[in-house]
């Protein structure tokens, strides 16, 4: 058995769209032609995505930075308040809860870089539970 290759054809296509992460990516059910395909808000950019601007990058990972500064500062003071004792059993998992809510957010802000306004609102939005992980760290 053989197998003849055309060594004229080059290398196979690449895929045109990353794989859709949540559901309410593109509609391709052939049973509803009438519905316009609708982007996903939230997906890891394709090869032929168009980039985002060098600022654009550049201030969400500078903001994600300081989040991130923030949540290991608010995490420290954390374990100087377990090691010290006398917290109560509900603040560890409170505190890891909160943060991993902005940890989340912030990773959304990243996954939807190509929407105008939505990255912007979701790191704002992950500010404020950082807040809280201040506010609850410093009251123990």
């Amino acid at each position: 058995m053989t197998t003849d290759v055309d060594p004229t054809a080059g290398p196979p296509a690449p895929r045109t769209r990353a794989p859709e992460l949540l559901p309410f990516g593109r509609d391709r059910r052939p049973d509803r032609p009438d519905q316009g395909e609708r982007e996903a808000y939230f997906r890891f950019p394709a090869a032929d995505d168009p980039t985002p601007g060098t600022a654009r990058v550049l201030t969400m990972s500078l903001y994600g930075a300081l989040l991130g500064l923030g949540g290991i500062g608010v995490g420290l003071r954390g374990l100087v308040s377990v090691i010290g004792g006398n917290v109560p059993g509900w603040y560890v998992p409170v505190l890891a809860l909160v943060d991993l809510v902005g940890v989340g957010l912030t990773v959304a802000a990243f996954l939807s870089v190509h929407r105008r306004f939505l990255p912007w609102l979701l790191l704002l939005a992950a500010a404020i539970p950082l807040t809280g992980d201040v506010l609850l760290a410093t009251a123990y």
